[in-house]
C-alpha cells in the first residue's frame, strides 16, 4: 500500500524510522497467523486436559462465536469469516456431537437457527475459565493490562483498515 506524502499514515511512518515501521506493518499478518495456529494448539492442549477429544480447536472457536446467542448460519459465518463448505462440515459435526442445537427459524422454516446445547455451554464455560487463568498469567500489573488493551485496539484498527481496503478497493483511505 502506497501512502500519499502528506497523508496521516505517512506522517506517522515518517515520525519514526520508516524502514522499521513498514517492516513491522508487513510482519504483523505473519505474526497474527502464527498466533492463530499457536492459539489452536493451546485450545487442543486445554481440550485434552478436560478430557474432550471429539471436537477440533476450529470447532471450539465456532462454539465461542455462537456464545449465548441464537443465530443463523449466515450470521455465524459473517461473525467468524468462515468459508461455506468448511463451516457446513464443522457445523454438521458440532450438531452430531451434541454441542450445537440446530432448529428452524420461526419466521422462515428454511433458515436454520443455531444455539449451544448444554454440552456446548459447559465446554465454552470451561474454556472461558481457562482463558481467565491464562489472562491472569499474562496480566500481572496494571501496565500489562494497558499494553494488552493497546494491542487489541491496534489490531482492531488494522482489521478495519484491511476491511476498508477490500471494500473500497484501496481507494481514498486517507
Amino acid at each position: 500500500m502506497m501512502t500519499k506524502p502528506n497523508s496521516p499514515v505517512a506522517a506517522v511512518v515518517n515520525r519514526q524510522d520508516p524502514v522499521t515501521s513498514v517492516s513491522v506493518y508487513t510482519d504483523i499478518a505473519r505474526v497474527v497467523e502464527r498466533m492463530q495456529r499457536r492459539f489452536h494448539d493451546v485450545v487442543r492442549v486445554e481440550l485434552g486436559r478436560i478430557g474432550v477429544d471429539d471436537i477440533s480447536p476450529m470447532q471450539v472457536v465456532m462454539l465461542m462465536n455462537i456464545g449465548n446467542d441464537e443465530l443463523s448460519v449466515r450470521d455465524l459465518m459473517e461473525r467468524g469469516y468462515y468459508l461455506g463448505s468448511n463451516a457446513s462440515y464443522n457445523l454438521k459435526h458440532l450438531v452430531e456431537q451434541g454441542y450445537v442445537d440446530r432448529g428452524a427459524s420461526q419466521r422462515d422454516r428454511r433458515a436454520a437457527r443455531l444455539r449451544l446445547s448444554e454440552k456446548g455451554q459447559w465446554l465454552c464455560n470451561e474454556l472461558r475459565r481457562l482463558e481467565g487463568h491464562q489472562a491472569g498469567v499474562l496480566i500481572r500489573e496494571p501496565r500489562d493490562a494497558e499494553d494488552l488493551e493497546t494491542t487489541y485496539r491496534t489490531l482492531r484498527r488494522l482489521e478495519r483498515l484491511w476491511g476498508d481496503i477490500i471494500r473500497y478497493d484501496g481507494r481514498n483511505l486517507d
